[in-house]
């Protein structure tokens, strides 16, 4: 960056106050919290990670130097909140990922649920969904709400992937059937209040590192 574009000691001063401030805010919000998910401790995070990463960029680019701060990058971030202050309704958009872990167990299940809706001594009559994997699923998740498939997945030969949760604000609610024909196309991360997500990534980054110790060396 060339001495013109740099910042001033002053914009690196005002970074760092901002970051004061934004760590003062957040306290106060975790002080006073209402429950796990508060939205007021939720939007003092972002600031605080917020005023952390212009602080830590100023820093650089005037310096050369870093702070020992980590700024979630932009991929792992939503960006500003920039729904309704109050808002009237809202969608929760949920994925889940699974893998076919046990084919089998997942066509066993599926044909006995055709059984059931068959209805006794009508086994004969129920539709053979027990030999393709497509046609087991659709009664799987024809049959069961999603949450209840997420908590019972290994009975069904699944195996759980990573999931997400956004709950996003609207003014009000869509007209009935509004967006059936493109569920997802209005997915706009800048109107999430909140998100929760599941990752096998996030236990692996808690893991402790294990120590290695070589092979102990002996004398005869």
């Amino acid at each position: 960056m060339s001495d013109a574009a740099q910042p001033t000691a002053a914009e690196v001063r005002a970074a760092a106050e901002a970051v004061k401030a934004a760590i003062d805010r957040h306290l106060d919000a975790v002080e006073r919290r209402t429950g796990d998910d508060d939205p007021a401790v939720y939007d003092a995070f972002n600031a605080l990670a917020a005023a952390a990463e212009v602080y830590d960029e100023l820093l650089y680019d005037r310096y050369d130097e870093v702070t020992p701060f980590e700024i979630p990058g932009a991929d792992d971030s939503l960006p500003p909140y920039a729904g309704p202050t109050e808002p009237s309704a809202l969608s929760v958009l949920i994925r889940r990922d699974y893998a076919v872990a046990e084919p089998p167990r997942l066509l066993a299940q599926a044909q006995r649920l055709a059984d059931l809706d068959a209805g006794p001594g009508e086994e004969d009559s129920a539709p053979v969904v027990g030999t393709s994997v497509h046609a087991a699923l659709g009664v799987l998740f024809g049959e069961y709400e999603p949450d209840e498939i997420a908590s019972r997945h290994k009975e069904f030969g699944l195996e759980e992937g990573d999931s997400t949760l956004w709950v996003s604000a609207a003014d009000a609610l869509p007209e009935p059937g509004e967006w059936l024909a493109a569920p997802f196309e209005d997915a706009e991360p800048e109107l999430v209040v909140c998100r929760f997500d599941v990752s096998a990534v996030f236990d692996e980054e808690d893991e402790p590192e294990e120590d290695f110790a070589g092979p102990a060396g002996g004398g005869a």
